[in-house]
């Protein structure tokens, strides 16, 4: 049974008030410790929370007070949100991947006088940056394994805080009540947190979120996909990032579900199989690993089970979509899939941790039509949203029954969005931000004259009323000839071959399209084993002649597949080469929600990508990587070319002649009429 909040409710603190009343004795965080699932309730966590919000007082904490949470998805991160919220301060969010330079640029522009950290990784990184945060006064840890032995004048356990608090309480009883009075006086004009952005297109940007704003977006959603106290999630998404901060926090405070926090990033998949969450979230990248896992388990299988899995795949893929949208299926094909589901599919879903997820949601990027086809057609009920930071998430959102692989939804509950004359999407939302941080001039920027939002993504409403993203609205280009090139679509498709991890599609001003690849070592790696292929590094696989053979054929029939679309047929791959290091976050070509930073790469680069288009057949490069550690070093090799033999097409560019943006692959597109459909 799920509550809806009240006006009244208009802050986390007040719903985590609210969730020890009514929720008491329901679990409502999980840990995995040392292998054993550690269990909080709601009335547990607020007396933890309120510890440690009394306890922070005693280190001169002040309403207004930014502290920094630096660390993975544990229990007293998320603790410290409430108890930070609960005495007017913001918290603030840090990768936990992030380099020391990265994490002082967040620290120093949001001016924390605090910070929590998870254990003495992060410690380390912000002490050895502490000269450049002035306005840093007292760090907190969770883990003390490895500090005991640190300077403790300004460094306190998490349990100590507490100890404090508790010691308050005890001294003067009345303390506790005037914490609970404080948190009921809360505003929800107040700022709840500053979410830093991923930087995709150049440096991060602080976004301040209201906390009425957020509750509100939060709430529209767990009633839209009716979300209760009786779900659970896994959280295990970076805790920075607005999507764990929204569908783990947020809306786990609304609804009052479990939230489930894993032993470590290695054991998130054993995790996932032992909780079995009906409430799901992850990135297309965590989906595209998924698939690369089961495609490799399968070709470590026996015949029988290969033909078996292939022959109900093919069921699956005719049938499987249409039973879950509630379309009509014949009645043969209906008894072949429940065969399927007993001998392929339920399994299938028991090893993925799928068995019990009710509503699933992906997000980030845009995910290849053909991998989220293929989660749906097992029975999962996988859908998409399209959202951002700046929005608190949700702009749009699929209904049950309402779900294809080609739109992202209509606009999410009391969400507004329109289309301006260039194509860009624009909105309004409950949940929307105040603005940029510090950072006047980019919110103007960002912001039209009526107050919608400038996402920056080209796209357009389909004859369902359904959103359709094309790409970044700076991304999407053309050929030298006119022909339509959108990368994000060419690179999803590579990027549904297990073999390949990432791609970069370039051609936009170009005379024909080309590839920048990564290999997935995992999936190749599998392949060098089987095949008695030796290799000492990435580097070397690389370059292998086998695994050239093996892309050239993923590439082939990426252009046969393109050559049947008449809007992107021009875009066929003509050369590809395969790069000798991985893309990397700590080198700047990924962001740290893992999207590629086409400038950046373009620069890094150059010299490789002028050699796709000059003719040669190799190129020597030497690229500066950075070490776990923040050492420098580079890697140097003779990078190979090769060669691709587009296919033959007609009417390439009927679709693109007339387009002031230049649409995605399935454009609505009314003949002579040179126009799109929007509503």
């Amino acid at each position: 049974m799920a509550i809806q909040p009240t006006a009244a409710l208009d802050t986390f603190p007040k719903l985590l008030l609210r969730n020890a009343e009514v929720f008491a004795d329901r679990p409502a965080m999980r840990e995995k410790d040392l292998g054993i699932w550690q269990t909080w309730t709601w009335a547990e966590i607020c007396r933890e929370v309120k510890h440690f919000a009394l306890g922070l007082q005693t280190l001169g904490f002040k309403k207004g007070d930014k502290v920094a949470i630096v660390g993975s998805n544990r229990p007293r991160l998320y603790w410290t949100f409430m108890a930070v919220q609960s005495l007017g301060g913001v918290p603030v969010p840090v990768y936990a991947d992030a380099v020391a330079e990265e994490m002082a640029f967040v620290l120093s522009h949001a001016e924390v006088r605090y910070a929590v950290c998870e254990d003495q990784e992060q410690v380390d990184k912000v002490q050895q940056m502490q000269a450049r945060i002035p306005t840093l006064q007292c760090l907190i840890y969770d883990e003390p394994r490895g500090l005991v032995d640190y300077d403790h004048s300004n460094l306190h356990a998490f349990t100590d805080v507490q100890n404090k608090g508790r010691e308050r309480i005890e001294a003067d009883p009345d303390v506790s009540s005037r914490w609970v009075a404080a948190v009921k006086a809360g505003s929800g004009d107040d700022i709840s947190a500053i979410l830093y952005t991923s930087g995709t297109t150049g440096q991060s940007k602080g976004v301040m979120l209201s906390a009425r704003g957020a509750v509100q977006a939060a709430t529209d959603t767990v009633l839209f996909d009716h979300i209760s106290e009786r779900d659970e999630t896994l959280a295990y998404l970076p805790l920075a990032w607005v999507g764990d901060h929204y569908l783990s926090y947020a809306q786990g405070l609304v609804a009052g579900f479990c939230i489930c926090c894993p032993e470590s990033g290695a054991t998130v998949q054993q995790d996932l199989r032992e909780i079995g969450p009906s409430f799901y979230f992850a990135p297309p990248r965590v989906f595209e690993g998924l698939l690369t896992s089961v495609m490799i388990r399968m070709e470590d299988a026996s015949k029988l089970k290969q033909s078996m899995f292939r022959y109900f795949l093919a069921v699956a893929r005719r049938s499987g979509e249409k039973l879950l949208n509630g379309e009509p299926v014949a009645l043969g094909d209906r008894l072949l899939y429940w065969l399927g589901n007993i001998l392929v599919y339920a399994p299938l879903k028991n090893v993925l941790g799928f068995s019990r997820i009710r509503v699933a949601y992906t997000a980030g990027e845009a995910i290849g039509p053909d991998l989220f086809s293929f989660f749906r057609s097992l029975g999962i009920n996988l859908k998409q949203l399209y959202g951002q930071t700046e929005a608190f998430l949700y702009v749009t959102c699929q209904p049950d029954g309402q779900v294809y692989a080609d739109t992202v939804g209509p606009a999410a509950p009391n969400v507004d969005i329109r289309i301006a004359d260039n194509g860009e999407v624009q909105f309004k939302s409950p949940g929307m931000f105040i603005g940029y941080f510090k950072d006047e001039a980019k919110t103007k920027e960002t912001l039209t004259a009526d107050g919608y939002v400038m996402t920056g993504d080209a796209g357009f409403f389909d004859e369902r009323g359904q959103l359709k993203i094309i790409d970044r609205a700076k991304d999407v280009g053309q050929l030298n000839d006119g022909a339509l090139f959108a990368p994000k679509y060419i690179e999803n498709k590579l990027k549904f071959f297990p073999n390949i991890r990432e791609v970069v599609a370039l051609g936009d001003g170009r005379t024909f399209a080309t590839a920048l690849i990564n290999i997935d070592l995992t999936a190749v790696g599998n392949w060098a084993e089987r095949n008695n292929v030796s290799y000492a590094s990435y580097q070397e696989l690389a370059a292998h002649p086998d695994m050239y053979n093996m892309i050239e054929q993923n590439v082939d029939q990426v252009n046969r597949d393109l050559a049947a679309e008449p809007q992107m047929a021009g875009a066929q791959i003509h050369r590809f080469l395969i790069l000798h290091k991985e893309l990397d976050a700590d080198d700047g070509e990924l962001t740290r929600t893992q999207k590629v930073r086409r400038g950046f790469i373009a620069d890094r680069y150059h010299d490789l990508i002028e050699a796709l288009y000059d003719g040669s057949s190799e190129k020597f490069v030497a690229t500066e990587v950075t070490f776990e550690d923040g050492r420098k070093g580079k890697i140097s090799a003779n990078v190979k070319i090769r060669d691709m033999k587009p296919y033959p097409v007609e009417r390439i560019r009927e679709a693109a002649e007339c387009m002031r943006l230049t649409p995605e692959p399935i454009p609505v597109w009314r003949q002579g009429a040179c126009a799109w459909e929007s509503k």
